[in-house]
């Protein structure tokens, strides 16, 4: 069983992890029609705003209750009923999603019942926009749990109860936050290659996808639906991806009825022909031919890829979901994972994770661990790690600032799987270069690798 180291540390050297507010917004900008409204101070929701736009390269509707000195200390209740309304007067959202702040859940607000008071006290004013909360403090957790916590409270806030209307052919589908556009868009593709009707909840290759409207736009625009979220309870079944959504598939099977079969990964052959399977199962349909065929490239992909990854020795640090993704790729492959980091310790799918030890940290200790290895996988934050270390970087997850694409890039299914193994392999074979008398010299080598031990533990510390 894989051990859990939990964190040793009281700083945090170059972090790994992103906040739960972020997790949250990012979740809500899945909505059509949506604003997320951060309460909190205007740093904290700058903060995110930067790391969203940086990654996205689109402008992104995030607002804040602009919390000052004053209102800290009283008390926020004010501050949140006056953003609700001006939003809902200036961009007439129909969704505002509030994600609280360690700044004002610090001070223990009863956020629910004020929200509550307010959504009474506002009815006529508020009439045609839903307002959901999720508490989501920047102490606790992480940008996982934070995405969870969001869907969660629009299952909890908007989903009408069991339907008697079943749609045969509805199903819904709840991602992982590391899932990315094009990921959502091959899910929605090959769901509809079965006859079948998928709502994505939430669905950022709606709203995150690089289109650009006509004329400026408030809020969101695509993506999941507010009419489609109350009607979840008529969908025939709920696939959830990642571990992390697994809270979400509870809420809707509670409050709809709604039967969950739960993913820990589409990546992968076997992973992709589950996938598969259950959809064959819940449509009654055959398996279609472009699927087979995707299927058979996918095997000659892992023919051709093997000899590159055989033996070679992988460090991972990401979120827990994402983690368990690509670590069971990578074993899969032939590789080794002998590093790997995540942001929690909480999440029951890091026992499956195929490594003998996860460290609860940052990427000051990816750094210090993944001395020797042939590739290191995270975002874009440890470049610096992978420069100082001397080995490639692949990256992934979020945020991806240091290049374009990140969100059109394919992880999940047949294809999916076979655009990572070769573009992995790719890197692998540019690392290759010819020996050189100075390489072959066992005595030279071990020095060199002593002193650069040396300096990145001095580094570490």
């Amino acid at each position: 069983m894989t051990t859990i180291l939990p964190v040793e540390k009281s700083a945090s050297v170059n972090p790994l992890k992103s906040s739960q507010p972020l997790g949250a917004a990012f979740a809500f900008l899945g909505v059509d029609g949506c604003v997320p409204l951060f309460h909190g101070s205007q740093g904290c929701t700058s903060f995110a705003l930067v790391l969203f736009v940086r990654h996205f390269k689109e402008t992104i509707p995030l607002q804040t209750t602009a919390m000052d000195e004053v209102a800290t200390i009283m008390g926020g209740a004010d501050h949140l009923e006056e953003a609700i309304l001006n939003l809902k007067s200036r961009t007439k959202p129909k969704l505002i999603g509030v994600c609280t702040t360690a700044l004002v859940e610090t001070r223990g607000e009863d956020f629910a019942g004020d929200l509550a008071t307010i959504k009474a006290r506002r009815a006529e004013a508020l009439a045609g926009t839903e307002v959901v909360l999720a508490t989501t403090p920047d102490f606790n957790g992480s940008i996982e749990e934070g995405w969870t916590k969001a869907v969660v409270s629009m299952i909890e806030g908007i989903t009408a109860p069991v339907s008697p209307l079943r749609n045969p052919r509805r199903i819904a589908i709840l991602p992982g936050f590391n899932l990315t556009v094009a990921d959502i868009e091959e899910i929605r593709e090959t769901v509809e290659a079965f006859g079948l009707e998928a709502t994505i909840l939430p669905d950022v290759s709606g709203a995150l996808d690089g289109t650009v409207p006509g004329k400026w736009i408030p809020t969101t625009y695509g993506g999941t639906r507010v009419e489609d979220i109350r009607s979840l309870g008529e969908c025939i079944h709920c696939i959830a991806i990642g571990e992390g959504q697994r809270a979400a598939a509870e809420k809707l099977a509670e409050i709809a009825d709604v039967p969950y079969t739960l993913f820990g990964t589409l990546t992968g052959l076997k992973a992709a022909d589950r996938f598969v399977t259950a959809l064959a199962e819940i449509s009654g349909n055959p398996v279609p031919a472009k699927l087979r065929r995707a299927r058979s490239q996918l095997a000659d992909a892992l023919l051709d890829g093997h000899f590159h990854f055989g033996g070679k020795k992988i460090a991972i640090a990401a979120e827990p979901d994402h983690l368990y993704q690509l670590s069971v790729f990578f074993a899969g492959m032939g590789a080794e994972v002998t590093t790997a980091v995540t942001t929690t310790g909480t999440s029951p799918i890091l026992r499956k994770v195929p490594t003998d030890e996860i460290k609860v940290g940052d990427l000051g200790d990816l750094e210090a661990r993944a001395f020797g290895c042939d590739l290191l996988v995270t975002h874009s934050h440890g470049r610096q790690a992978a420069e100082h270390l001397g080995i490639p970087l692949f990256r992934v997850g979020f945020p991806i600032f240091d290049r374009l694409g990140a969100q059109h890039r394919t992880f999940v299914g047949y294809r999916g799987t076979r655009d990572l193994i070769f573009e992995v392999s790719n890197i692998f074979q540019a690392q290759q270069h010819d020996p050189t008398p100075e390489g072959l010299n066992p005595l030279l080598k071990r020095e060199n690798d002593h002193d650069r031990r040396s300096e990145i533990d001095a580094r570490a510390h």
